[in-house]
């Protein structure tokens, strides 16, 4: 397709070229937000935090730092499968 064809067809063409462009840069993103790691290690401080300020018995913080790692591990693997 020629420049002059398609500066000729943009008002046509140009709404769902646009709308798919922002439709694969907001998947990209939300992409890079599942596969990001900080959140949680985040999470495991917080956690580690509360259980020294006593906020959390022992018991509450392994139940909560199991479900932790096993989100940490998830995105590994996530990351992992990605990398194939």
């Amino acid at each position: 397709m020629g420049l002059i064809t398609r500066l000729l067809t943009l008002p046509v063409t140009g709404a769902p070229l646009l709308i798919e462009r922002l439709a694969t840069l907001l998947a990209e993103e939300a992409d890079r937000e599942r596969l990001d790691d900080g959140s949680v290690r985040g999470e495991l401080l917080s956690l580690q935090e509360r259980l020294d300020a006593g906020e959390l018995s022992e018991a509450e913080y392994d139940r909560a730092e199991l479900r932790v790692l096993r989100r940490l591990k998830e995105i590994r693997a996530a990351r992992e499968r990605r990398l194939d």
